[in-house]
């Protein structure tokens, strides 16, 4: 998530637990505390263009970091006497706010390491994306409000505005799910793999994706409040293993590596870039909402001193919000029914 995001509920949630305790300083802690774990962010090597996506969200973002990032976070205003009297208190807005950054992360799709050292699993439980104006909204009513009349009741109202829209896109998202089941159904399609992931900013547009044997299917749902559900075709892609490295990619074992590494941030969604198939790109993105234009991806330089290159192409272009407003609102066009539901198609278990 953003860090005025983070920022926003760290505050928000300190605010809700401390009330009047602390005055101004409990809230601005909790901001502290809940934008502190992307530090990692910072962490980069030219030599190793993979080691920031290995890193970021990994052990700054994990359960087991809140007591010790907490307390880091506390630790500038305890250096002044009258919080060190109410040292307890600046510990808890410290703890609090830092906690909430990892589950925060946790409903993106990006990937968080929430069990980091005990688990290599990344949760992304694909509930919203990174940028999410009225998630971000309530939480910037809520703390000012809370601010200004000094109590906690616009805080806590702020945070189950949040659990509620965090509630309805879960919904919204279930519904999804069933439309990709039945619009695979009608292409006669077996599922090997299948995941939903939100647009930016609203929980009514999805990018559906799934598996089908070697090939990579990608659809848009729109999911309305009430009525059934619309669906638009997307693109095909090939999916891509190890195997489908080139002979001189292959013989690099640096390359090899960096694969699978690129692989594991991805989720095993990995596909060749249509425009460039130099490029290997992460497949759960595009910058399309017709097409398949990753955001990013690698490309692999055998036998260079770095082998790999990280490619990143939301520079250069940004995400349609003109054409994505119109599918919110249900004016794009290309969108029809879902197909008539049949019996339900087997999943195999394997990811």
């Amino acid at each position: 998530m953003d860090p005025l995001t983070h920022g926003l509920l760290g505050a928000v949630a300190a605010k809700a637990v401390l009330g009047r305790r602390l005055g101004h300083a409990g809230w601005m802690i909790g901001a502290a505390a809940g934008m502190l774990p992307d530090v990692d962010f910072f962490i980069r090597s030219e030599a190793d263009p993979l080691l920031n996506i290995e890193v970021h969200r990994q052990f700054t973002h994990s359960l087991i970091a809140i007591p010790f990032g907490g307390a880091l976070a506390a630790l500038p205003w305890l250096t002044f006497r009258k919080y060190r009297i109410e040292w307890r208190s600046v510990l808890a807005a410290g703890l609090v706010g830092y906690a909430t950054h990892g589950v925060l992360d946790a409903c993106t799709t990006y990937g968080t390491h929430l069990a980091w050292p005990f688990s290599p699993a990344r949760e992304s439980w694909n509930l919203m994306t990174t940028i999410g104006p009225l998630f971000t909204l309530f939480l910037l009513l809520g703390l000012a409000f809370a601010a200004l009349r000094r109590t906690r009741a616009p805080a806590v109202a702020a945070l189950a505005l949040c659990l509620a829209y965090v509630g309805a896109a879960g919904w919204q998202r279930e519904k999804a799910e069933a439309a990709l089941d039945r619009i695979a159904q009608a292409r006669g399609h077996a599922v090997d793999r299948a995941e939903i992931f939100p647009t930016v900013g609203n929980p009514l547009v999805w990018r559906t994706l799934y598996r089908s044997g070697d090939t990579l299917h990608a659809d848009r749902v729109r999911v309305s409040p009430s009525g059934e559900p619309q669906w638009k075709q997307g693109p095909r892609m090939a999916h891509m293993e190890e195997h489908h490295l080139t002979d001189a990619e292959r013989a690099d074992p640096r390359v090899r590596r960096d694969f699978h590494r690129f692989r594991y941030f991805s989720a095993g969604w990995v596909t060749r870039a249509p425009r460039d198939s130099s490029v290997v790109a992460d497949a759960r993105y595009s910058l399309a909402t017709d097409d398949f234009e990753p955001i990013w991806g690698v490309r692999f330089k055998p036998a260079q001193p770095v082998p790999t290159e990280w490619v990143a192409r939301d520079r250069e272009r940004k995400i349609p919000l003109g054409e994505l407003w119109q599918e919110i609102t249900g004016r794009a066009e290309g969108y029809r029914p879902l197909p008539p539901a049949r019996i339900e198609i087997a999943r195999n278990s394997a990811q």
